[in-house]
């Protein structure tokens, strides 16, 4: 195996001359592949940073619940304690407290504006509720809830949460999906690059034939030939690929899920791995296309 390897980055320079070292064909392999690199790099990136958002949404929200208190602004108060004390209480429950009036502005800011009068609208209180690794018993807190603070309502943000993870999780499926599909791409236009390079040699090579080569040595200057360029085409790919990744904004929470679209740590490793894999794509795609087309022209 070592030694194919050899082979195939030494090659042989008389093997070399079969295949022509310019032309449409070497530039249609380099810039096919530089672009399916491209492309994959931001599917890569699409892919992670959606696993990322879903782990992460899974995650924050499966712990966090809010309970709304419904109640006039004269009981307000009162119930909010109460309810404050039903979740001190409560097995499950790390942490609960009431969100003060800015940060209650703040939620609703969005939407109704920074200058929104909560003293002069009927807004309830929110508690944030933070449960253990081991939860809560929802279904009974809420049994409780309704038996002592009437006015209290427990959003664990299920309705919601499920379908925000769903679709951060068939995001990341549909990056990989599209990383097979420039794969599968790739490799039609490098057959089609390396038949119409075999069609455009089928002289050369019947006089090949004529002084003695084998179909494996001829076939075996095409597969290199393209290997390399389509290693080459993906390196360039890749480089800029990782530049346009990196050049995006870093994640924020004012630009939400696009800002957030980059490697992390290792994961700026992982697009190294394409360039390989595009020339082993190459080098699948271009011994089938030769062998093939050595036997019809037998």
């Amino acid at each position: 195996m070592t030694g194919r390897i050899r082979q195939l980055i030494v090659g042989d320079v008389q093997a070399d001359r079969v295949v022509p070292p310019s032309g449409f064909t070497a530039q249609l392999t380099l810039f096919v592949a530089a672009a399916m690199a491209f492309l994959t790099v931001f599917a890569l990136a699409l892919s992670l940073a959606s696993g990322r958002l879903a782990d992460r949404w899974a995650d924050e929200l499966a712990r966090a619940a809010t309970l709304r208190i419904n109640a006039p602004a004269d009981q307000r108060a009162a119930q909010t304690a109460a309810a404050l004390t039903v979740l001190e209480q409560t097995p499950g429950v790390a942490s609960a407290r009431a969100l003060s009036a800015d940060e209650q502005a703040e939620l609703l800011a969005p939407w109704f504006g920074a200058e929104l009068p909560l003293d002069s609208l009927p807004v309830p209180q929110l508690i944030e509720v933070l449960e253990t690794e081991e939860g809560y018993d929802a279904d009974g807190l809420r049994l409780r809830l309704q038996a002592e603070v009437p006015g209290a309502v427990l959003d664990d943000h299920s309705r919601w949460r499920k379908p925000l993870v769903d679709a951060a999780r068939s995001l990341r499926r549909l990056g990989l999906f599209s990383i097979l599909l420039i794969g599968g791409a790739m490799a039609a236009m490098i057959t089609l690059a390396a038949n119409a390079a075999l069609a455009a040699n089928a002289q050369v090579i019947e006089v090949l034939r004529l002084v003695g080569a084998q179909d494996g040595y001829i076939a075996h200057a095409f597969v290199r030939r393209f290997t390399l360029r389509a290693l080459i085409g993906c390196g360039v790919g890749v480089l800029l690929g990782m530049i346009g990744v990196w050049l995006m904004p870093a994640a924020s929470e004012e630009g939400g899920f696009l800002t957030g679209l980059g490697f992390v740590g290792w994961g700026w490793l992982m697009p190294l791995a394409i360039p390989l894999l595009g020339a082993l794509v190459a080098f699948v795609a271009t011994s089938r296309a030769a062998n093939k087309r050595l036997g019809d022209l037998t």
